[in-house]
């Protein structure tokens, strides 16, 4: 059996929050790839859950007191500190991100994290205005300006009752994220990835504007998971629901011209180009400098083309007869295939990632989607609905493969 994490020893801090129990499911994936795990609990966690569980999954004791010494000839925090790889703190509550940003040592794994000099990774859990109140973001930022990495928790029935975004993200997430950490090299060191997401503004007067529902969350998904695989990302997002992900280089623009340019211009020496965003195709003639009054029962609004980045994308690696890989999106509600594969050869790009947008699950704003990708030969591989992230994580090991084939060529 593969054990990628085999030799790695892993730290896992367990706080207290009802999806403390999600550590039992994350222990065993980390055993059964390999690792060596040692678990540090908060008092809270021992009331969620047990340690025992925690020991017979690691078969390793579980720290739960900084002054249980067990062995005379160590201190226990400092050589767990110093064995470490990977420190990994799933759930991850509030309060310890408090302690955690302000250097607080009061309990065995706050003490454990302050004294290792391992990668640390955090999967907060709490209540949804918990994790949107500013003390909690500043805490977040705090950490990931040091170089935390978080697995952001995830959108949906949480414990309390409220719906929103603060339940734990998946165990299997968790793992993920571990292993990119832990196994290299990294595919994609080296690489520059330049992504856009999200839709584009385009005004009519300084209060009104035409847009779309874009939320940008597939191509966050898809700059996380580069990030993660070692590339240098350039993100050039519109306008978006969420904040984009650490650990990017962000570009802020609003309307088409503003993105193709911001595009255009990063081109020469990027080696991948992602094209996730949903570009309006028109904008207004003229935007008014003032708001538009109410002087009739209509308005007549003209419309003029935006250009196609995607297109002059693939003009210009044509007529330099090399360039980026270029990746395409087709939000579609209807012939998804016949409008992919047109797009694909109208815009010169190695693949298009279609999906329709009007099915369940695989519209805009929502946290999965359901694509189809095709290249050049044709279709190329349909992905069931799953996490954005995981379709992410699927079309980059796609477009690694087929960049793979053309050298081939």
């Amino acid at each position: 059996m593969n054990k990628p994490l085999a030799g790695k020893t892993i730290l896992v801090g367990v706080t207290g929050g009802i999806a403390a129990y999600k550590a039992a499911t994350l222990c065993s994936r980390l055993v059964g790839l390999g690792a060596s795990v040692r678990v540090m609990m908060t008092e809270g966690a021992t009331k969620f859950i047990t340690p025992l569980t925690l020991q017979t999954l690691t078969r390793h004791p579980v720290a739960t007191d900084v002054f249980d010494e067990r062995d005379a000839a160590i201190v226990q925090h400092i050589d767990w500190a110093d064995s470490a790889d990977l420190a990994v703190v799933a759930p991850a509550t509030a309060n310890m991100l408090s302690k955690l940003a302000n250097g607080l040592a009061d309990d065995m794994l706050s003490t454990t994290l302050l004294a290792t000099t391992a990668p640390l990774l955090i999967a907060p859990a709490m209540n949804v205005h918990m994790w949107e109140h500013p003390a909690v973001i500043d805490n977040v930022n705090k950490l990931a300006s040091r170089g935390v990495v978080f697995v952001e928790p995830g959108t949906g029935q949480l414990a309390c009752g409220y719906v929103g975004k603060g339940r734990l993200a998946e165990p299997d997430e968790i793992v993920d994220a571990i292993a990119a950490k832990l196994i290299g090299p990294k595919p994609l060191s080296g690489q520059r990835v330049l992504i856009t997401a999200g839709g584009t503004v385009e005004r009519i007067d300084p209060v009104r504007y035409i847009t779309n529902d874009s939320s940008g969350k597939m191509g966050f998904a898809i700059a996380e998971a580069a990030r993660d695989r070692g590339a240098e990302v350039t993100l050039v997002c519109g306008r978006t629901e969420a904040a984009p992900p650490n650990g990017v280089n962000v570009v802020h623009t609003d309307s088409a011209l503003r993105m193709r340019d911001e595009v255009m211009r990063r081109l020469d020496g990027t080696d991948i180009v992602i094209k996730a965003a949903a570009v309006a195709d028109y904008r207004p003639a003229s935007r008014a400098d003032q708001k538009i009054k109410k002087s009739s029962d209509s308005l007549t609004l003209e419309l003029v083309r935006n250009p196609d980045i995607l297109q002059e994308v693939g003009e210009w690696r044509e007529a330099r007869d090399s360039g980026p890989f270029i990746v395409g999106f087709a939000a579609e509600t209807a012939d998804v295939e016949r409008h992919a594969l047109d797009k694909l050869a109208r815009k010169k790009c190695d693949l298009i990632v279609a999906n329709n947008v009007s099915e369940a699950g695989a519209g805009f704003g929502t946290e999965t989607n359901i694509v189809s990708v095709y290249g050049r030969g044709g279709f190329v591989e349909h992905l069931p609905q799953m996490t954005k992230r995981a379709v992410a994580e699927r079309l980059l090991d796609i477009v690694k493969d087929a960049r793979k084939g053309s050298a081939n060529r």
